[in-house]
């Protein structure tokens, strides 16, 4: 199974500037992101970043940079400027793991590859995961993305508002179906000459009202693949408050 992990890694986060450089055990955070991305048997792990002092403790670590532009708006679109920087082949399975995440499982960095690799369809252009929510607090919170999908796992849509709406649970007269709500695992498969063309497609306003850009691939009736995460993936850093749980 060959593909290649690219990790974008940015400095200037509004929450928390210099997140990638951030301590957890002693070490970066962006360092985890790409050990964990080399255990996963990715044959190429890529850091994309717009500052020299991401770029420089990479290359100490001994990590491969690439340098982008400071003026991307996603993740996807400073993919897409590593993959023509570095040429890789459109037909390359690439996994975007995202730089905040220093203790993604590595099952599910692997996980994600081998279903893009596998799919049959060629109408699926990209691979994720999810898992379980078992609480209301994680439902009502729009920082976490909820995903429903059809019987044959193809997406069906995101959003950051309760999906499915349960009436009678919101009307407290029940309690919680078992395994009714997803949350979205921000991990991607997809192959190379798809991300090229991604940033071509035109935006939706669904894209633009829940500020999710994987709704512009289903907007153009491409297909996503989902499936649950083989393993429990923990939360991301978003703040120093977030941090200070880890350490």
């Amino acid at each position: 199974m060959s593909f290649t992990v690219i990790i974008p890694a940015r400095y200037g986060s509004s929450r928390f500037p210099g997140k990638p450089l951030a301590l957890i055990h002693g070490k970066p955070m962006i360092q985890h992101v790409f050990e964990r991305s080399q255990k996963a048997g990715a044959n190429r792990v890529i850091i994309a970043t717009d500052d020299n002092r991401i770029g420089d403790l990479v290359q100490s670590f001994g990590g491969d940079v690439c340098y982008t532009k400071c003026t991307h708006e996603s993740g996807t679109e400073r993919l897409a400027e590593v993959i023509e920087i570095e040429e890789i082949p459109a037909n390359e399975v690439v996994v975007n793991v995202q730089g905040d995440e220093p203790f993604i499982p590595v099952a599910n960095i692997s996980q994600v590859a081998k279903m893009l690799i596998a799919q049959p369809n060629a109408n699926v252009k990209m691979a994720t995961l999810c898992f379980p929510i078992s609480n209301r607090k994680e439902i009502d919170n729009p920082n976490i993305v909820k995903v429903t999908f059809a019987k044959n796992g193809k997406a069906l849509y995101f959003s950051r508002a309760p999906i499915p709406f349960d009436r009678n649970w919101v009307q407290n007269t029940q309690s919680m179906a078992s395994k009714a709500y997803f949350r979205h695992v921000g991990i991607y498969a997809y192959t190379a000459g798809f991300v090229s063309e991604y940033i071509n497609l035109e935006s939706s306003h669904y894209e633009s009202i829940e500020s999710l850009e994987q709704l512009r691939v289903l907007y153009h009736g491409y297909d996503i693949q989902i499936a649950e995460a083989n393993e429990a993936p923990p939360h991301g850093v978003d703040t120093p408050e977030d941090l200070a749980a880890f350490n």
